[in-house]
């Protein structure tokens, strides 16, 4: 039945949506900054009543693995993980700056030699990003980069690069180069999670349950509050 349901965490926007042989049954989108925790499971609830299944359906969960939000990533693949557990079934999971190139390339014409850059959010003036090509392939790894006046700079001299996502718009006025095109409005997604994952989940491409963590990145910095 292919029955999967994909779980993306990673940003301030916390979506749910489920597939079936990769086409979309039924989606939920939760928009309030910090409450992934308490709406996670009833959104999860309520795609199945949608789609009328029971989450014992189930043959699979997508899980966003970052890099992305902390607090998010947490507790989006700990809520995967506990379905997966409970019903004995394969977690697959995704990069989360891949599944942005996917989405915008879904939307976006993109000419041959252009670069894709997809960015997320990570404080100040650094963001979670990585480089592909408009086919997808990955030109430069996932990295936490801080943003000047020289980033990309050898990339831009000969290729445009295309900038989207929550950490984009911080860097527009930083990367200034006339071949830097900044798109805004886009989020990572579950209703595209479930397409890439869906191709995952039929190669047999899953996780090892017992030892997945989310791909956080960078160490959560927790900063002690002043005693004096």
């Amino acid at each position: 039945m292919a029955l999967l349901l994909s779980i993306e965490s990673s940003t301030t926007v916390c979506s749910v949506a489920l597939h079936q042989y990769g086409q979309l049954l039924a989606s939920k989108e939760n928009h309030v900054p910090q409450s992934t925790a308490s709406a996670l499971m009833p959104m999860i609830d309520e795609v199945c009543k949608q789609a009328a299944k029971s989450p014992s359906d189930l043959q699979g969960v997508i899980i966003s693995e970052g890099p992305g939000s902390y607090t998010g990533l947490r507790i989006g693949v700990a809520t995967a993980k506990g379905i997966c557990f409970t019903l004995q079934i394969p977690l697959v999971a995704i990069n989360t700056l891949h599944l942005l190139a996917y989405q915008f390339k879904k939307t976006n014409p993109v000419i041959d030699n252009a670069l894709l850059c997809p960015m997320l959010d990570a404080r100040r003036m650094e963001v979670y990003c990585m480089l592909l090509d408009h086919q997808l392939n990955v030109v430069k790894l996932t990295e936490a980069k801080v943003i000047d006046n020289t980033s990309f700079q050898e990339e831009l001299a000969h290729q445009s690069i295309h900038f989207f996502g929550n950490g984009a718009a911080k860097c527009k006025e930083t990367i200034n180069h006339p071949d830097a095109h900044f798109h805004e409005g886009l989020i990572p997604l579950a209703q595209s999670l479930g397409e890439l994952g869906f191709e995952k989940f039929t190669t047999g491409h899953t996780e090892d349950l017992a030892h997945f963590e989310p791909y956080y990145l960078k160490d959560f910095m927790i900063r002690k509050p002043n005693t004096v």
